[in-house]
C-alpha cells in the first residue's frame, strides 16, 4: 500500500473496503442513544474504542509516525464518511492533531486529541511553560491532549499540551459538541517545535478538515431529502413527483454537487500541506453550500424536518456550526480576494485553471 502519494489515483475497492469499515463500526457502536448521550455530554467511549481497533484517528499519519499507511486522500475519505454519519467523536480534530505534530516532527500520543482554533498571539511558552487563553476549543474537556500554537523567543512554535485541570466552562455548538473555554497559567507542556507559518498552518488544515467533514454531511442531508420526497405522499403521490420540490431538490443537488468537487480539489492539491488557495476555495464555496443546502432540505422535509425524530438534524445542525470553524465563507473569500489582488490580473486566469 503506497503512503501520501498525492498523484495516484484512489483505489476504488481500498475506498468501498474503507467505506464499509467505517459503516460496520457505526452500524455496531453508533445508533441513536449513543448520539444522544453524547449531546448531553458522556463520552462515546465505545464507538472511540472501535475506531481506534480499526486505526481510523491515525489514518492521515505516515507509517513511521505509527499510521496505518492510507494515502491523506484515503484518509479524508474515511473521515468523509465519518461526517456523513454524524460521528459524535473528535475524529477530525484527532486527524488534524496527529497531521500538524508529525509535520513539526514530534510524537503523536495515544487517544483523542484537540486542536485550540487560535493563533500564537493566544498563547506565550517560555522555559518551557505555557500560558494564554483559548475560547470555544472542540471537545477540550473530553480530550486529553490539545496542540496549539505559542509565541516563544525564537517565533512561533506549535506544542502539545494536557488538558486536565484547563477547562474553566463548557459550551456547546449547535450540533451539541463540545467547545471548551481551556487556561494555562504556566502550565507544562509535553513537546514543542518549531513549525513554518504555524499559525496559518493551523488555521489552512483546520479549515480543510471542515471541508471533508462538511462535504460528507451535505451527501446525508441530500440522501435524507431524496428518500423523504419520494416516500412522503400528499394528494395521492408522492411529493417528489410535484415540479416545486423536483426543482427544489435539483438547486439542493447541484449545490452538493459543487461542494464536493471543492473538497476533493481541496485534498486533492494538500497531501503534502494546506494550499491555501484551493483550501480558501472550499471553505467559502462549501460554507455556501451548507447554508442553502440546510435550508431547501428542512423546506422538503416540512414540520418533519424540525422534530428531533428524524435524523435530518444531525446532519444539518453540524453544516451550520462548522461552516463558522477555522473561517467562515467572509474570511476565506477575503484571503482569496487579497491573494488575487497581490497577484494583479494578469495573474487570475493561470490560478484559476491552473495553467
Amino acid at each position: 500500500m503506497t503512503t501520501g502519494d498525492a498523484s495516484a489515483a484512489p483505489d476504488a475497492a481500498l475506498r468501498d473496503d474503507l467505506q464499509k469499515t467505517v459503516d460496520r463500526v457505526f452500524d455496531a457502536h453508533c445508533a441513536k442513544a449513543v448520539r444522544e448521550s453524547a449531546e448531553a455530554g458522556e463520552w462515546p467511549a465505545g464507538l472511540w474504542g472501535a475506531l481506534e481497533e480499526v486505526g481510523l484517528p491515525r489514518a492521515a499519519l505516515p507509517e513511521a509516525a505509527g499510521g496505518a499507511g492510507f494515502s491523506f486522500g484515503d484518509a479524508m475519505f474515511a473521515l468523509r464518511r465519518s461526517a456523513y454519519l454524524a460521528a459524535p467523536v473528535p475524529l477530525a480534530e484527532t486527524m488534524l492533531a496527529g497531521r500538524l505534530l508529525s509535520a513539526a516532527g514530534l510524537e503523536v500520543p495515544d487517544g483523542p486529541i484537540t486542536v485550540a482554533p487560535v493563533g500564537a498571539e493566544g498563547f506565550t511558552l517560555s522555559a518551557g511553560k505555557l500560558s494564554g487563553d483559548a475560547p470555544r476549543v472542540p471537545w477540550g474537556n473530553q480530550c486529553p491532549h490539545v496542540v496549539l500554537v505559542a509565541r516563544a523567543e525564537g517565533g512561533e512554535v506549535l506544542a502539545l499540551a494536557r488538558t486536565e485541570g484547563a477547562a474553566t466552562s463548557v459550551d456547546k455548538n449547535l450540533a451539541g459538541e463540545p467547545r471548551a473555554n481551556l487556561h494555562f497559567e504556566r502550565a507544562a507542556v509535553v513537546a514543542s517545535a518549531p513549525l513554518a507559518d504555524a499559525a496559518q498552518r493551523l488555521t489552512r488544515d483546520g479549515a480543510l478538515h471542515r471541508c471533508v467533514q462538511m462535504a460528507g454531511a451535505l451527501e446525508r442531508t441530500l440522501e435524507y431529502s431524496l428518500a423523504y420526497a419520494n416516500e412522503r405522499v400528499q394528494f395521492g403521490r408522492p411529493i417528489g413527483k410535484f415540479q416545486a420540490i423536483q426543482h427544489l431538490l435539483a438547486v439542493l443537488a447541484g449545490q452538493v454537487a459543487a461542494a464536493s468537487a471543492a473538497a476533493d480539489a481541496a485534498v486533492e492539491a494538500s497531501a503534502g500541506a494546506p494550499d491555501e488557495f484551493m483550501v480558501a476555495v472550499a471553505k467559502a464555496r462549501i460554507g455556501e453550500a451548507a447554508g442553502k443546502v440546510a435550508e431547501i432540505a428542512h423546506q422538503v422535509h416540512g414540520a418533519m424536518g424540525y422534530t428531533r425524530e428524524h435524523n435530518l438534524h444531525y446532519v444539518t445542525r453540524r453544516l451550520w456550526s462548522w461552516r463558522d470553524e477555522f473561517g467562515n465563507e467572509a474570511f476565506w473569500q477575503g484571503r482569496i480576494g487579497r491573494s488575487v489582488a497581490a497577484n494583479g490580473g494578469s495573474a487570475l486566469w493561470p490560478m484559476l485553471t491552473g495553467t
